[in-house]
Protein backbone atom coordinates (compact mmCIF):
# COMPACT_ATOMS: atom_id res chain seq x y z
CA UNK A 1 0.00 0.00 0.00
CA UNK A 2 1.18 3.10 -0.95
CA UNK A 3 1.62 5.94 2.38
CA UNK A 4 0.02 9.40 1.41
CA UNK A 5 3.10 11.43 2.44
CA UNK A 6 5.27 9.17 -0.24
CA UNK A 7 2.93 9.76 -3.56
CA UNK A 8 3.53 12.21 -6.26
CA UNK A 9 0.34 13.69 -6.89
CA UNK A 10 -0.63 16.55 -9.50
CA UNK A 11 -2.94 19.86 -8.49
CA UNK A 12 -4.84 21.48 -11.16
CA UNK A 13 -6.67 24.06 -11.37
CA UNK A 14 -8.18 26.42 -14.78
CA UNK A 15 -9.51 29.55 -14.85
CA UNK A 16 -12.29 29.72 -17.77
CA UNK A 17 -14.53 32.29 -19.63
CA UNK A 18 -17.40 30.38 -17.97
CA UNK A 19 -18.85 27.42 -16.11
CA UNK A 20 -20.10 25.62 -19.32
CA UNK A 21 -17.38 23.66 -20.28
CA UNK A 22 -19.09 22.44 -23.98
CA UNK A 23 -19.31 26.65 -24.44
CA UNK A 24 -17.07 28.21 -22.48
CA UNK A 25 -13.01 28.45 -22.67
CA UNK A 26 -10.14 27.89 -20.61
CA UNK A 27 -8.12 31.14 -20.23
CA UNK A 28 -5.50 29.88 -17.61
CA UNK A 29 -3.54 26.95 -16.28
CA UNK A 30 -1.91 26.10 -13.19
CA UNK A 31 -0.35 22.69 -12.59
CA UNK A 32 2.12 21.53 -9.65
CA UNK A 33 3.56 18.45 -8.99
CA UNK A 34 3.92 17.76 -5.73
CA UNK A 35 4.65 14.93 -2.76
CA UNK A 36 3.97 15.95 1.07
CA UNK A 37 7.62 16.91 1.73
CA UNK A 38 8.33 19.11 -1.49
CA UNK A 39 7.24 20.66 -4.92
CA UNK A 40 8.63 18.88 -7.95
CA UNK A 41 7.55 20.76 -10.94
CA UNK A 42 5.03 23.80 -11.44
CA UNK A 43 3.63 24.83 -15.38
CA UNK A 44 1.42 28.08 -15.63
CA UNK A 45 0.26 29.75 -18.89
CA UNK A 46 -2.61 32.31 -19.70
CA UNK A 47 -4.12 30.93 -22.93
CA UNK A 48 -5.75 32.73 -25.90
CA UNK A 49 -9.25 31.56 -25.85
CA UNK A 50 -10.28 33.09 -29.08
CA UNK A 51 -13.09 34.77 -28.07
CA UNK A 52 -13.61 37.50 -25.49
CA UNK A 53 -13.83 37.10 -21.98
CA UNK A 54 -17.08 37.89 -20.32
CA UNK A 55 -17.17 41.20 -17.86
CA UNK A 56 -18.77 38.87 -14.91
CA UNK A 57 -15.68 36.44 -15.02
CA UNK A 58 -12.86 39.14 -15.33
CA UNK A 59 -14.68 39.99 -11.72
CA UNK A 60 -13.62 36.95 -10.39
CA UNK A 61 -10.17 36.23 -11.77
CA UNK A 62 -9.20 40.07 -13.27
CA UNK A 63 -7.88 38.17 -16.21
CA UNK A 64 -9.14 40.77 -18.92
CA UNK A 65 -8.70 40.41 -22.82
CA UNK A 66 -5.71 41.85 -23.31
CA UNK A 67 -3.65 39.88 -21.08
CA UNK A 68 -4.16 36.51 -23.34
CA UNK A 69 -3.95 38.63 -26.34
CA UNK A 70 -1.26 36.86 -28.15
CA UNK A 71 -0.58 34.17 -26.00
CA UNK A 72 -0.60 30.53 -26.89
CA UNK A 73 -3.79 28.68 -27.57
CA UNK A 74 -4.96 25.66 -25.97
CA UNK A 75 -3.96 23.43 -28.40
CA UNK A 76 -0.55 24.47 -28.31
CA UNK A 77 -0.03 23.60 -24.66
CA UNK A 78 -2.23 20.63 -23.70
CA UNK A 79 0.58 18.08 -24.57
CA UNK A 80 3.05 19.56 -21.99
CA UNK A 81 -0.26 19.48 -19.16
CA UNK A 82 -1.38 16.12 -20.18
CA UNK A 83 2.49 14.84 -20.31
CA UNK A 84 3.05 16.40 -16.46
CA UNK A 85 -0.09 15.11 -15.52
CA UNK A 86 1.05 11.37 -16.43
CA UNK A 87 -1.27 8.57 -14.23
CA UNK A 88 -0.62 10.47 -11.43
CA UNK A 89 -3.47 11.59 -9.10
CA UNK A 90 -4.91 14.52 -9.51
CA UNK A 91 -6.32 17.04 -6.85
CA UNK A 92 -8.53 20.12 -6.85
CA UNK A 93 -11.08 21.57 -5.55
CA UNK A 94 -14.85 20.48 -7.80
CA UNK A 95 -11.85 18.92 -9.72
CA UNK A 96 -14.10 17.40 -11.70
CA UNK A 97 -15.45 20.17 -13.35
CA UNK A 98 -11.42 21.33 -14.35
CA UNK A 99 -11.05 18.20 -15.55
CA UNK A 100 -14.35 18.69 -18.02
CA UNK A 101 -12.68 21.71 -19.30
CA UNK A 102 -9.32 20.47 -20.27
CA UNK A 103 -11.14 17.19 -21.96
CA UNK A 104 -12.85 19.33 -24.29
CA UNK A 105 -9.91 21.64 -25.12
CA UNK A 106 -8.14 18.29 -26.17
CA UNK A 107 -12.00 17.08 -28.56
CA UNK A 108 -11.57 20.74 -30.23
CA UNK A 109 -7.91 20.09 -30.67
CA UNK A 110 -8.19 16.41 -31.52
CA UNK A 111 -5.38 15.68 -28.86
CA UNK A 112 -6.33 12.26 -27.06
CA UNK A 113 -7.17 12.92 -23.41
CA UNK A 114 -7.39 9.82 -20.99
CA UNK A 115 -7.76 12.44 -17.64
CA UNK A 116 -11.07 10.82 -16.53
CA UNK A 117 -9.31 7.56 -15.82
CA UNK A 118 -6.54 8.82 -13.50
CA UNK A 119 -7.63 8.46 -9.79
CA UNK A 120 -8.68 11.88 -8.34
CA UNK A 121 -8.90 13.49 -4.54
CA UNK A 122 -11.30 16.22 -4.81
CA UNK A 123 -10.80 18.62 -1.74
CA UNK A 124 -14.22 20.15 -1.77
CA UNK A 125 -15.85 16.78 -0.50
CA UNK A 126 -12.59 16.13 1.28
CA UNK A 127 -13.92 19.30 3.18
CA UNK A 128 -17.14 18.02 3.74
CA UNK A 129 -15.87 14.93 5.20
CA UNK A 130 -13.64 17.22 7.50
CA UNK A 131 -16.74 18.86 8.39
CA UNK A 132 -15.30 21.83 10.50
CA UNK A 133 -15.31 24.58 8.40
CA UNK A 134 -18.18 26.35 8.33
CA UNK A 135 -18.38 26.70 4.30
CA UNK A 136 -16.66 25.18 1.90
CA UNK A 137 -15.03 26.81 -0.10
CA UNK A 138 -11.03 26.90 -0.86
CA UNK A 139 -10.70 30.98 0.31
CA UNK A 140 -12.86 30.05 3.63
CA UNK A 141 -10.63 26.59 4.57
CA UNK A 142 -7.36 29.07 3.33
CA UNK A 143 -8.55 31.07 6.48
CA UNK A 144 -9.89 27.91 8.61
CA UNK A 145 -6.60 26.45 8.63
CA UNK A 146 -4.33 29.30 8.86
CA UNK A 147 -2.81 29.16 5.69
CA UNK A 148 -0.83 32.10 4.10
CA UNK A 149 -2.47 33.71 1.22
CA UNK A 150 -1.38 33.68 -1.98
CA UNK A 151 -3.10 36.99 -3.88
CA UNK A 152 -5.28 37.35 -6.38
CA UNK A 153 -8.06 34.42 -7.75
CA UNK A 154 -5.64 32.92 -10.12
CA UNK A 155 -4.83 29.64 -11.25
CA UNK A 156 -1.62 28.89 -9.84
CA UNK A 157 -2.15 31.06 -6.82
CA UNK A 158 -5.63 28.75 -5.92
CA UNK A 159 -3.09 25.90 -6.80
CA UNK A 160 -0.58 26.61 -4.07
CA UNK A 161 -3.63 27.28 -1.33
CA UNK A 162 -5.50 23.92 -2.61
CA UNK A 163 -2.03 22.03 -1.82
CA UNK A 164 -2.03 22.95 1.47
CA UNK A 165 -5.66 22.21 2.35
CA UNK A 166 -5.40 18.62 1.08
CA UNK A 167 -2.80 18.70 3.25
CA UNK A 168 -4.54 19.43 6.31
CA UNK A 169 -7.65 17.70 5.09
CA UNK A 170 -5.68 14.26 4.24
CA UNK A 171 -4.84 14.57 8.38
CA UNK A 172 -5.94 10.95 10.09
CA UNK A 173 -5.72 9.05 6.50
CA UNK A 174 -1.97 6.82 6.43
CA UNK A 175 -2.51 5.18 2.59
CA UNK A 176 -4.24 6.66 -0.86
CA UNK A 177 -6.35 3.51 -0.14
CA UNK A 178 -7.73 4.39 2.68
CA UNK A 179 -8.87 7.77 1.73
CA UNK A 180 -10.24 6.69 -1.67
CA UNK A 181 -11.64 3.92 -0.13
CA UNK A 182 -13.89 6.76 2.53
CA UNK A 183 -14.63 9.13 -0.89
CA UNK A 184 -16.15 5.97 -2.60
CA UNK A 185 -19.09 6.43 -0.48
CA UNK A 186 -21.16 9.50 -0.31
CA UNK A 187 -20.83 11.95 2.88
CA UNK A 188 -23.85 13.30 4.59
CA UNK A 189 -23.87 17.11 4.12
CA UNK A 190 -25.19 19.00 7.17
CA UNK A 191 -26.50 21.82 5.13
CA UNK A 192 -27.95 22.57 1.80
CA UNK A 193 -25.23 24.22 -0.04
CA UNK A 194 -26.88 26.04 -2.97
CA UNK A 195 -30.06 27.16 -4.34
CA UNK A 196 -32.74 29.12 -2.80
CA UNK A 197 -31.94 26.92 0.41
CA UNK A 198 -28.73 27.74 0.44
CA UNK A 199 -27.31 26.94 4.08
CA UNK A 200 -30.66 26.09 6.03
CA UNK A 201 -30.52 22.28 7.56
CA UNK A 202 -31.94 19.92 5.41
CA UNK A 203 -34.56 18.95 8.14
CA UNK A 204 -35.78 22.71 8.13
CA UNK A 205 -36.83 23.04 4.39
CA UNK A 206 -39.62 22.30 2.91
CA UNK A 207 -40.73 18.64 2.26
CA UNK A 208 -41.78 19.64 -1.57
CA UNK A 209 -38.62 21.31 -2.47
CA UNK A 210 -36.42 17.85 -1.41
CA UNK A 211 -38.48 16.20 -3.37
CA UNK A 212 -37.80 18.48 -6.79
CA UNK A 213 -34.37 18.19 -5.48
CA UNK A 214 -34.28 14.09 -5.29
CA UNK A 215 -34.04 14.07 -9.38
CA UNK A 216 -31.85 16.77 -10.08
CA UNK A 217 -28.73 16.03 -11.52
CA UNK A 218 -26.41 17.20 -8.23
CA UNK A 219 -23.32 15.71 -7.18
CA UNK A 220 -23.58 11.94 -5.13
CA UNK A 221 -23.06 13.85 -1.67
CA UNK A 222 -25.97 15.82 -1.99
CA UNK A 223 -28.10 13.62 -4.01
CA UNK A 224 -27.24 11.12 -1.05
CA UNK A 225 -28.15 13.80 1.59
CA UNK A 226 -31.68 15.07 0.03
CA UNK A 227 -32.67 11.39 0.11
CA UNK A 228 -31.40 10.90 3.50
CA UNK A 229 -33.36 13.35 5.07
CA UNK A 230 -36.52 12.02 2.66
CA UNK A 231 -36.16 8.94 3.78
CA UNK A 232 -36.05 10.11 7.79
CA UNK A 233 -39.27 11.97 7.20
CA UNK A 234 -41.38 9.16 5.52
CA UNK A 235 -39.73 6.97 8.32
CA UNK A 236 -41.18 9.63 11.04
CA UNK A 237 -44.81 9.79 8.98
CA UNK A 238 -45.56 6.12 9.34
CA UNK A 239 -44.12 6.41 13.20
CA UNK A 240 -46.47 9.12 13.85
CA UNK A 241 -49.13 7.69 11.90
CA UNK A 242 -48.88 4.17 14.33
CA UNK A 243 -48.62 5.36 17.34
CA UNK A 244 -51.50 8.14 17.01
CA UNK A 245 -54.82 6.36 17.62
CA UNK A 246 -56.99 9.03 16.18
CA UNK A 247 -54.92 9.49 13.05
CA UNK A 248 -57.88 8.08 11.16
CA UNK A 249 -61.07 9.90 12.45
Amino acid sequence: MTLLEKETFICLDCETTGLEPLTDRVIEIGACKFTFEKVLETYETLIDPETLIPENTIEIHHITDEMVQGKPKASEILRKVLAMVGNHIIVGHGIGLDIKFIEEECKRARIPCSLHENPTFDTLRMARLYGQSPVNSLERLRQHFNIAEEGAHRAMSDVIVNIEVFKYLANGFKTVKDLQSRLERPILLKKMPLGKHKGRPFSDIPFEYLQWAANKDFDQDLLFSIRSELKARKKGQKFSQSSNPFVDL
